[in-house]
């Protein structure tokens, strides 16, 4: 967003398109407010639905479009949880297909213009971060009992030194949720104010060709970011399920 100042020029505001409005009314917003966030979060939901449940309903042996991508998703995101995680990591593959294909969806729908980011809000990201967190920590005690501890003793270690690598270990386990997050909302927040500086460059008419060029660079780049970021979220989240399921440290 552009606004003109005092003394007859510009300024350029790129955090304006990240702020958070209800849809249907001026007041304050409260928890069952219908926001902008709402409506982007329902339609990269809708878009997982009709990519895996419309687009593959009339399955063929010549596929089409949308079951082509549906089937090449499927693929890729059940080979990286079976390579990580290995055979015990299969059953969890639903959920983090599911996972991948909604932050993959929400990255995508940011690029569209006039949209709004999702995932450029660490509310959206720790979220997703901490059903991971959590659903982890519940796993590997269930799975292993007391036993799941044993991630953060390293016995290959010297013994006097192994209380001080058991403290790193814990801290950096607990971490996890916030890198986890911060390194997705972050890219995307980035990347998109970027593009929002350079469209400003664009309506002045010396800069606008070389503003132009850049925003179309930067958007192909946003665009790779977007699929890389998702997934990196879901490599992250299958070496987090390995510790819970891997039979290393029983």
């Amino acid at each position: 967003m552009e606004t003109e100042t005092e003394g007859g020029g510009f300024a350029i505001h790129p955090m304006d398109q990240f702020v958070i409005r209800p849809l249907f009314s001026d007041g304050p917003i409260q928890w069952y407010t219908v926001t902008n966030v709402t409506l982007w979060l329902a339609l990269a939901v809708l878009c997982v639905a009709v990519l895996m449940v419309f687009g593959t309903r009339r399955r063929a042996m010549v596929p089409t479009r949308s079951q082509s991508v549906a089937e090449l998703a499927y693929g890729m995101i059940h080979n990286m949880v079976e390579e990580v995680t290995g055979p015990e990591g299969v059953k969890y593959f639903p959920y983090v297909m599911t996972l991948f294909l909604f932050i993959l969806f929400a990255n995508l729908l940011g690029l569209v213009p006039a949209s709004f980011t999702t995932t450029s809000h660490v509310a959206v990201t720790a979220t997703l971060a901490l059903m991971v967190f959590v659903g982890v920590t519940i796993l590997g005690f269930v799975r292993k009992g007391p036993g799941f501890l044993k991630m953060f003793w390293v016995e290959a270690a010297p013994l006097p030194v192994r209380p001080v690598l058991a403290i790193i270990e814990l801290i950096s386990y607990f971490v996890r949720p916030v890198s986890h997050s911060i390194r997705l909302a972050g890219n995307l927040m980035a990347g998109h104010a970027v593009i929002k500086v350079f469209a400003g460059f664009a309506t002045m008419a010396v800069l606008s060709p070389v503003a132009i060029g850049a925003v179309t660079v930067i958007y192909g780049l946003e665009t790779l970011v977007a699929v890389v970021q998702a997934y990196v979220f879901t490599i992250l989240t299958c070496v987090y399920l390995r510790d819970a399921v891997a039979d290393n440290h029983h």
